[in-house]
């Protein structure tokens, strides 16, 4: 059976940037699975995988453009310490949830200065080329409860 649209896919993969810094991996937590064509993985790997089936293997390089997209300054923003619910506890990496006009954004701390943060809103991996090592280990049918809800249900996916 081949990788489309629809169709559960686990795959075995390895992310690193361009200087082969790895970034993320499955080794430590198992096969990822995913629907293809339900906007579940970066475009430019779902696209590399389409047609792919079990004992498949690729390497595939991933422009900005169709991965988490270029960065973007205008997500960065200081603001007043303040703002902030508990202020002691801030640091560095924090992640937190905020409503802008387009909807909710998830921004990170990079900087603490005085009674200024600074956040970002940049997805981590923005503006960086990636670098997949991906192993198609399995494609089977979604299940009808599967795609109505959009992800994987059962061993391998989303318990409800």
């Amino acid at each position: 059976m081949q990788v489309q649209k629809n169709k559960v896919v686990g795959i075995d993969y390895k992310l690193t940037d361009g200087s082969g810094n790895l970034i993320d991996s499955s080794k430590d937590h198992g096969l990822l699975y995913y629907i293809q064509g339900t906007g579940s993985l970066i475009p430019g790997l779902e696209l590399a995988l389409e047609g792919k089936k079990a004992g498949d293997s690729l390497q595939v390089s991933i422009s900005p453009k169709d991965g988490y997209g270029e960065r973007n300054d205008a997500l960065c923003q200081t603001v007043p310490k303040a703002q902030f619910e508990s202020t002691e506890a801030l640091e560095i990496g924090m992640q937190f949830e905020v409503e802008t006009e387009q909807g909710e954004l998830v921004v990170s701390v990079t900087k603490i200065e005085g009674d200024s943060v600074t956040v970002d809103g940049n997805h981590p991996l923005a503006g960086m080329e990636l670098h997949f090592d991906v192993a198609v280990k399995e494609v089977r049918e979604a299940t009808k409860e599967e795609l109505a809800h959009g992800h994987v249900h059962g061993e391998h996916g989303h318990h409800h």
